[in-house]
């Protein structure tokens, strides 16, 4: 099961090298479900393999010019502070049983999953929407103030289930800052990277038994991934497989939702 996890940490990386988004949320998953990583640790996990990939799609982007550096930064801040807030305090508070119904019991665990499950979802209406009813709205501003609100909630969001939240990002970046979308996508990953990687510094002193030989080989597997995607973006439309990669996160949302609700 461990080899076709990191055989899956290629899409993973191939995914975010093609469309800028969509892998990291299927990592979770990948964790939980093929290496037996628990919940908790797993999103944890999630932050350092998506920050690092991301990281050298971002760097790729830079040099290509396809970064907006003044978004990044005004959109990175406040994501990067809310993501480490939310790891280091939020997270930690959240006790192992949530609550309870009969013999129904919410723990944490299924909580994480159970909201990742909806990220998933809500993600992939994002990528099967046609991206032109964003880019067509030419009558929204500049909006500074949206981008900072909108970072500090993607931030909270990527620490509580460890997505990129690319999928938000990058449609945010479209409308209010009006950034061409290759762009945006160069722009989506750097953003990703830094908060990712700092959200996952706010775990480290929690979770003193973290598997690196797991988390190294996982990455590395992600990073060559994302190396295919930059080369495939030059050849084949991103459009067409980013809606059926985002029809392909629907199921597997939904899968984890009824899976999570019947196990327990």
């Amino acid at each position: 099961m461990e080899l076709i996890g990191y055989i899956l940490a290629l899409l993973v990386g191939v995914s975010l090298g093609l469309i800028g988004s969509g892998g990291s949320i299927l990592t979770v998953p990948i964790l939980v479900y093929l290496m037996a990583v628990d919940t908790v640790a797993a999103t944890a996990y999630s932050l350092f393999i998506v920050g690092a990939t991301a990281l050298i799609g971002g760097v790729h982007s830079y040099l290509l010019g396809k970064v907006d550096l003044k978004t990044a930064i005004i959109f990175g801040i406040p994501s990067i502070i809310s993501v480490y807030l939310t790891r280091y305090f939020l997270v930690p508070l959240i006790p192992d049983e949530v609550f309870s119904i009969g013999s129904f019991v919410v723990t944490k665990s299924i909580l994480l999953m159970e909201l990742f499950a909806i990220v998933m979802i809500a993600a992939s209406f994002s990528m099967i929407r046609s991206r032109k009813e964003t880019v067509e709205k030419e009558a929204i501003k500049y909006n500074y103030p949206m981008i900072l609100l909108e970072g500090a909630v993607v931030g909270v969001l990527t620490g509580l289930v460890g997505a990129g939240g690319g999928f938000l990002i990058i449609p945010a970046l479209v409308v209010l800052a009006k950034i061409p979308m290759k762009k945006a996508v160069g722009t989506s990953l750097l953003i990703i990277a830094a908060k990712s990687l700092i959200g996952f510094t706010g775990d480290l002193s929690r979770h003193a038994e973290i598997d690196w030989q797991l988390l190294i080989f996982f990455t590395m597997s992600s990073v060559i991934g994302i190396l295919i995607g930059i080369v495939l973006s030059k050849k084949i439309p991103g459009s067409s497989l980013k809606k059926a990669f985002g029809y392909f996160v629907l199921v597997m949302g939904v899968f984890i939702l009824y899976s999570q609700l019947k196990g327990h």
